[in-house]
C-alpha cells in the first residue's frame, strides 16, 4: 500500500450481510472514485480478519479507517485499532458506511443507509471523540481485553440480538424482526444466577438479562450516550408473559426503562462475578463465557466521523 495522510484505508467484507453486498460494494467503489477519494481497500477473508486488517492499517499510519459493514465488523475494527501499535490511536478517524444486517451504532448517529450519503458524510462530516468500552477477562491461560462501542449483553439480551439478526435476514424490517425474535423466544424466559457489582452494590439473584451500554444497546439502555465517560446498565428480572409482551413494545419505542422489572444504573465500572450458563455478546459478537468480567469505559479514546 502507498499511504498518504489524506488516504482512506477501507475495509469491506463481501460475504457479510445479504446477497447484495458484493453488488453494493461495486457501487460504493464507483461512487468514491467519482468523488475523487484517495483510498486503499482491503478485503476481509472471513471471521476475525477485519480485526487483523484494521490493526495493519493503523500500524501503517492511516488516519482515516472506513468500515463497510455492520455492528460486528465495527466491533472487530475497533479491537484491531485499539490493539494496534499505533502511537496516536485517538487521532485515527473511524468512518462507517453502514452495510449488512445490524447497524445499531450507525443508527444512533443518524448515519444514512444510503452509501452516497455515507461517503459524503466521511468527506464533509465532523470529527467527534467518543468513548470506548472495555471488557477484561481471563480465558484460563491469559488475561484478555475486548473493546466495544455499543453494548455488552448478558443472558437473554444476547440471545435476542442473535435471533433478531437472523430474523432481519429473512424479514428485513427491524420492528417486525424484534417481534419475530420474541415469538421464537417467548417460552425461553430463562433465568441465570448472577452476581454483579455496580457502584459498590452487590446485586445477586435470578436475572433474565443484563445490558451494559456506552450507546443505546439495541434499545435496552436508551439513555446512554457514547461521549460522557459513563456506562448505562439495565438489569432485567423475570417478567410474566404479559409483561414480556409489553416490554418488547416498550423496547421498540425506547421506553424500556419504564418497565417495572427493569432496574437501571449509571456507572463507570461493572464487575460480573457470575452469570451461570448465560451467553455474552459485545456489539453482536459472542464472547466465550469467562467470568469474572471487568467492564469499564475509556473516555474519548477514539475519533468518529459523524454527520454535520
Amino acid at each position: 500500500m502507498t499511504k498518504s495522510p489524506e488516504k482512506w484505508g477501507v475495509i469491506y467484507n463481501p460475504k457479510a450481510g445479504t446477497r447484495k453486498v458484493q453488488k453494493r460494494w461495486k457501487e460504493i467503489k464507483e461512487y468514491m472514485d467519482s468523488r475523487n477519494v484517495a483510498y486503499d481497500y482491503v478485503q476481509s477473508e472471513g471471521f476475525g480478519s477485519v480485526e487483523r486488517l484494521a490493526g495493519i492499517l493503523a500500524n501503517n499510519g492511516y488516519h482515516t479507517i472506513v468500515i463497510v459493514g455492520g455492528d460486528g465488523a465495527l466491533n472487530d475494527a475497533i479491537n484491531g485499532i485499539m490493539n494496534s501499535d499505533a502511537p496516536d490511536k485517538e487521532n485515527i478517524s473511524l468512518g462507517i458506511i453502514p452495510n449488512g444486517i445490524g447497524n445499531d451504532f450507525a443508527n444512533y448517529w443518524d448515519m444514512s443507509d444510503d452509501y452516497k450519503e455515507a461517503v459524503d458524510c466521511i468527506i464533509h462530516g465532523r470529527r467527534r471523540r467518543i468513548d470506548v468500552g472495555t471488557c477484561y477477562y481471563y480465558d484460563g491461560q491469559k488475561h484478555l481485553t475486548r473493546y466495544f462501542l455499543n453494548a455488552i449483553n448478558i443472558g437473554l439480551g444476547a440471545r435476542i440480538v442473535k435471533v433478531t439478526d437472523q430474523c432481519k435476514r429473512f424479514w428485513g424490517v427491524k420492528p417486525l424482526s424484534y417481534f419475530m425474535a420474541l415469538l421464537s423466544l417467548i417460552f425461553e424466559r430463562k433465568l441465570h444466577r448472577m452476581h454483579l457489582k455496580i457502584n459498590g452494590e452487590h446485586i445477586r439473584g435470578r436475572i433474565m438479562t443484563v445490558c451494559i451500554g456506552s450507546a443505546r444497546g439495541y434499545g435496552q439502555v436508551p439513555s446512554a450516550v457514547p461521549y460522557n465517560g459513563w456506562l448505562d446498565v439495565s438489569v432485567i428480572y423475570r417478567p410474566e408473559l404479559r409483561q414480556l409482551l409489553s416490554g418488547l413494545w416498550m423496547l421498540i419505542q425506547g421506553r424500556i426503562l419504564n418497565h417495572k422489572v427493569v432496574h437501571p444504573y449509571r456507572t463507570q465500572h461493572v464487575k460480573v462475578l457470575r452469570a451461570q450458563n448465560a451467553e455474552v455478546d459485545l456489539d453482536g459478537r459472542i464472547l466465550d463465557r469467562h467470568f469474572p468480567l471487568e467492564i469499564g469505559i475509556l473516555h474519548e479514546a477514539i475519533t468518529l466521523i459523524i454527520p454535520e
